[in-house]
């Protein structure tokens, strides 16, 4: 927090210019280079995020998230490889089963693990991005999802 707070302020030193021709001074702080700092990485993560939306596909995703039950916890923690492993498997079946039954098509999933709740506390669970449609299996054309939902909660949920 302290460099952070130090940023550019002169707290770090800096360089001094010097104008030939008026001979006006001009202080220019240094950065901190921290990477927390929103001074120092807000036009680095602006520039990463342009181009990450530039590889988007112009269409609806959606956020879908799996939790592993509780119960399942010490298991996950003495076999992760495999459990991890499967939960992905699981999963990406799931979805891709669900885009063939409900749109007819093949969707694109990006999955990530996180392994904690924000407390810090075991809490297994895969965020999903899920693409709003998918390339469909007979035709050679996109096809829709619903734009307020991609699939049944509660049959997504059973299955």
């Amino acid at each position: 927090m302290r460099a952070l707070a130090a940023c550019r302020t002169g707290a770090l030193g800096g360089q001094l210019y010097v104008c030939d021709a008026c001979h006006r001074e001009h202080f220019v702080a240094h950065s901190c280079r921290n990477r927390h700092c929103p001074q120092c990485q807000g036009k680095l993560a602006s520039e990463w995020l342009e181009e990450q939306e530039a590889a988007l596909l112009p269409i609806p995703y959606f956020h879908l998230v799996f939790t592993v039950p509780h119960l399942l916890n010490d298991l996950i923690r003495q076999n992760r490889r495999v459990v991890y492993k499967l939960l992905f498997d699981v999963v990406s079946a799931t979805l891709l089963e669900f885009g063939q039954r409900h749109l007819q098509a093949r969707i694109g999933i990006t999955a990530v693990l996180h392994t904690w709740s924000q407390t810090l506390l075991d809490h297994y669970h895969l965020h999903c991005i899920v693409t709003g449609g998918g390339v469909a299996l007979r035709v050679d054309r996109w096809a829709h999802a619903p734009a307020h939902y991609l699939f049944p909660v509660k049959a997504l949920s059973t299955l």
